[in-house]
């Protein structure tokens, strides 16, 4: 059996001897045997389980990656598959809600501008009028209000609802997200943000690099799978269940 020292495991990964002590500590690497004089002696499995846990980390999260390690270390691998699902189901939300804003932005985006000889049809200005431009009841409107996700001005004489273009962007944004199901406090959130961009084009910039970091975070949950089934497949040899290959 071959034995490694902490200044082994810190030198492959960049860190510290300290961290390593820290993770076997948390439970996120075995506990390590020690020599008669108190050094400890790490292994193969020591390894194996620290390079999974860092992998863990980018891909689930610090705390998840945590989770993940102490169930398997304890012998509770449906516990740590459960973590794990859940990792991936957060991922694919994440898609599901990223396609639908793309989509509603590109929508926004190709909206026909007219011609320098012709002047723009006017926004709509009432209630009723959006409303029935979008295709839903005036009351759904006023629960779109109540939720956040618009904000009208008001007529001083008359007080009722005015809606500029912005106010018809958001609505119509709204409308599309909503058809795809998803909940007003998250319509809320995604109209704020275009909102604060300025309009859908800086909003279409920050979903590029929202597909970009979710790209990644796939990419690391391959990674983190593949060096985490070693370690089981280390921790089976080690404990007898599996002869070695």
């Amino acid at each position: 059996m071959i034995t490694l020292r902490p200044s082994d495991l810190a030198r492959e990964h960049g860190i510290s001897t300290q961290a390593v002590r820290n993770y076997e500590r948390d439970g996120f690497i075995p506990p390590a045997e020690r020599t008669p004089s108190g050094y400890r002696i790490y292994t193969e499995a020591h390894a194996a389980a620290l390079r999974a846990f860092l992998a863990l980390v980018p891909a689930f999260g610090h705390a998840a990656g945590g989770r993940i390690m102490n169930a398997v270390n304890a012998g509770d691998l449906d516990d740590a598959l459960l973590v794990i699902d859940r990792g991936h189901h957060q991922v694919l939300r994440d898609r599901e809600t990223l396609a639908a804003v793309r989509n509603a932005v590109s929508h926004l985006l190709a909206e026909p501008v007219p011609a320098p000889d012709r002047p723009a049809a006017p926004a709509p200005r009432t209630i009723g009028e959006l409303a029935h431009r979008l295709g839903v009841t005036p009351a759904t409107l006023r629960n779109w209000e109540g939720a956040g996700i618009l904000a009208p001005a008001r007529d001083p004489a008359t007080g009722y609802r005015v809606f500029q273009a912005g106010d018809v962007r958001d609505a119509e944004l709204a409308h599309l997200l909503r058809r795809g199901g998803y909940p007003l406090d998250h319509i809320a959130a995604v109209v704020r943000q275009v909102r604060t961009a300025g309009g859908t084009e800086p909003l279409a910039e920050a979903l590029e690099d929202w597909r970009r970091r979710l790209t990644a975070r796939g990419l690391a949950m391959l990674d983190a799978s593949a060096l985490l089934s070693h370690y089981l497949d280390v921790l089976d040899r080690a404990r007898g269940r599996r002869d070695p290959e």
